[in-house]
């Protein structure tokens, strides 16, 4: 079976092997999208077999996932540390674990846990791995700075779209009441100069560049799962 951006084969072994690294005792960053989905259903089994973990989602999404899965929850001021974050990427390049997040447009919150965490597992599927990165990346702005952010953005040399919603009018609004936009900046040769690029621009709260952060990465297909450590 297949669905956007990969097959639900792939994602499902992909989100399991990450769940398997995970040890009694753990907290956990559970993360947001289709991929991370799987492995939150599979921490989810484990507990139900006695696993005892605690979950620190990344959205409301996570949220009610983990919830339904039976995962017991935190909130990021509640636990003293993350011991892995595991959650998936719409870009990334196996050479240097360097990441492009925010399809979901929950990157802000993922890369404040991922932060947090003394390792993050990135689980994805052959789609989405590149020799560079070149994914649009989404950039969340507060409502009032989307003007100026777009032009700084854009002499930057991205180009700017803001992100609009798909079944209600009007733009994207996060979790966090803020705007995404989505910049196109072609291949991105030093991805750690952009984010700090972005992350300097007032009005930013977050953008999905995510540079030197990821410990493991594990690539599901449909003959198996491949994971590269830094």
């Amino acid at each position: 079976m297949k669905s956007a951006g990969g097959s639900d084969d792939a994602k499902q072994r992909a989100g399991e092997a990450a769940a398997q690294t995970v040890e009694s005792g753990m907290t956990v960053g559970l993360g947001t999208g289709s991929t991370a989905a799987y492995a939150i259903r599979a921490l989810g089994e484990a507990v139900d077999d006695g696993l005892d973990i605690v979950g620190v989602p990344t959205s409301f999404g996570a949220r009610e996932l983990a919830i339904e899965c039976g995962i017991p929850l935190a909130g990021l001021d509640e636990v003293d540390g993350i011991d892995v974050a595991i959650d998936g990427a719409d870009q990334i390049v196996l050479d240097t674990g360097n990441c492009i997040k925010g399809g979901g447009a929950a990157h802000s919150r993922e890369k404040l846990v991922a932060g947090a965490a003394d390792e993050l597992h990135i689980v994805v599927d052959p789609t989405k791995t590149a020799e560079t990165l070149d994914h649009t990346v989404a950039v969340e702005m507060l409502p009032d700075a989307h003007p100026v952010v777009s032009e700084k953005i854009e002499s930057l040399g991205g180009e700017v779209t803001l992100r609009r919603a798909a079944n209600k009018d009007g733009p994207v609004v996060t979790d966090n009441g803020n705007l995404v936009c989505d910049a196109d900046f072609g291949a991105i040769d030093d991805p750690e100069s952009l984010a700090t690029d972005l992350s300097r621009l007032p009005g930013v709260v977050d953008h999905g560049l995510f540079v030197g952060y990821v410990t493991a990465v594990s690539v599901g297909s449909e003959d198996g799962v491949s994971t590269t450590t830094y």
